[in-house]
């Protein structure tokens, strides 16, 4: 048995991956804690997972009206420039103290090796500092090059390999912006040396590439050819929910009552508009014949005086309701987009920013949904028209279950364990 700290920073869809593999170490006899933001310790404690808090401020910014509006500015390059700017003064202090919090939660657990989220800055010195081995564990492949897809974020220019290699590079240049906070951390705090490329940690420090873990199935994003044998997919990292939760009979009789309906939920997308947006839904499910169920989510839709076709909840585990459902509509989340296929089920990404973007033309490339929908361009008209192909097209319908089929029969937690494990064995 050995201890293992998992670490990560962000909202619910950068943990829930994590408090599975969390899960999925402990069921191998591992003695595993989380260190996550401090919001989700009830979350971490449903599922029997040890929890170290850390602060919950970068959660808090993101929440103003001034986080919300540079996220939703931050597509494409300029977008992500703008975003950088407006947030860097407030989230350096922030993320500064962040470091100091994976420190204190390392200390208490003293782990023999450390799965941390890119976001986690410290995590890999921290690792160096206690002789931990450092495990780079990612659901969206940014940081891993390769001339197969430009950097997520970045515009996906067909340019060649050359210019995909480049945007990862152009990325790691922002990163250096932290590098000098990095190194004191490591200095003044950990009593290391500095080191260059601290701020984006790539190798331990006796040279050696420290591995990425990708929780994301080949089904959906093939291997590049060109990445290194230390970079690996092991399948998506599930957190399953259905066997342990009750639905309500009102949702239960609504399903009953007719065709499947359309699933359609934004998690904390809300945007600028909520209003706007349910307005859009309702106007196209209306439109395309359609009956459907609107989850609000976390603040993502606002849903009050729905037709009698349109049912609100405010969530479903997405390994229950999918399902039950005809197609799911949603922000395209890398947790969301699997569930949805894993269930079969064709897939509308109405993306907000950054990754969601990558996922809806990985969706749409794959032909089990439509073109993506991105919220600013998102009507009534045009999700209606892609609500239309999705629910009638008979070849996206049997590529979506097939592809489902397959994405069910991997076990990414693990594989993802196995290869923690063989990592250890090594260190």
């Amino acid at each position: 048995m050995s201890r293992v700290l998992v670490t990560t920073v962000g909202s619910r869809g950068d943990v829930q991956p994590y408090v599975a593999l969390a899960k999925g170490l402990q069921a191998a006899g591992h003695e595993v804690t989380l260190a996550t933001c401090e919001r989700f310790g009830p979350f971490a404690a449903e599922h029997g997972v040890p929890f170290e808090p850390l602060s919950d401020e970068i959660l808090q910014l993101l929440d103003t009206d001034a986080g919300r509006d540079a996220i939703e500015e931050s597509t494409g390059l300029i977008g992500m420039l703008k975003t950088n700017v407006r947030l860097a003064k407030a989230a350096g202090p922030i993320n500064e103290r962040l470091m100091h919090d994976v420190w204190r939660a390392a200390q208490a657990v003293q782990p023999e090796v450390i799965v941390y989220h890119p976001k986690a800055l410290g995590a890999p010195h921290v690792a160096e500092r206690l002789g931990a081995a450092p495990v780079l564990g990612v659901v969206v492949p940014a940081t891993v090059p390769t001339g197969d897809f430009p950097i997520v974020g970045l515009p996906a220019w067909k340019l060649g390999a050359w210019y995909n290699r480049l945007t990862y590079r152009l990325t790691a240049l922002g990163y250096a912006n932290y590098e000098k906070m990095v190194n004191r951390f490591r200095t003044d705090t950990l009593g290391l040396p500095k080191r260059k490329g601290a701020a984006l940690a790539a190798t331990t420090a006796d040279g050696r590439p420290v591995p990425v873990v990708h929780g994301i199935s080949e089904q959906v994003l093939p291997r590049p050819a060109d990445w290194p044998e230390w970079a690996s997919l092991t399948g998506y990292w599930f957190l399953d929910a259905a066997d342990e939760w009750t639905p309500t009979a009102e949702l239960v009789e609504f399903l009953d009552a007719g065709e499947p309906p359309v699933y359609v939920g934004f998690g904390s997308m809300a945007g600028r508009s909520p209003e706007r947006l349910t307005r859009a839904v309702v106007e196209a499910l209306e439109s395309a014949g359609l009956r459907g169920i609107i989850a609000t989510g976390w603040g993502g839709m606002d849903a009050d005086g729905l037709p009698d076709t349109v049912l609100r909840i405010d969530e479903a585990p997405h390994d229950w309701i999918f399902p039950r459902v005809a197609a799911v509509v949603h922000h395209g989340g890398a947790g969301t987009t699997a569930a949805g296929l894993r269930a079969g089920r064709p897939t509308v990404v109405c993306p907000f920013i950054v990754d969601q973007f990558f996922w809806g033309r990985l969706v749409a490339e794959a032909g089990v949904g439509s073109t993506p929908v991105p919220q600013k361009k998102l009507t009534g008209e045009r999700l209606a028209a892609a609500l239309r192909e999705v629910t009638t097209d008979a070849g996206i319908r049997e590529r979506a279950d097939a592809t489902g089929r397959r994405i069910r029969a991997e076990d990414g937690v693990a594989a993802a364990v196995a290869q923690i494990e063989g990592i250890l064995a090594e260190a």
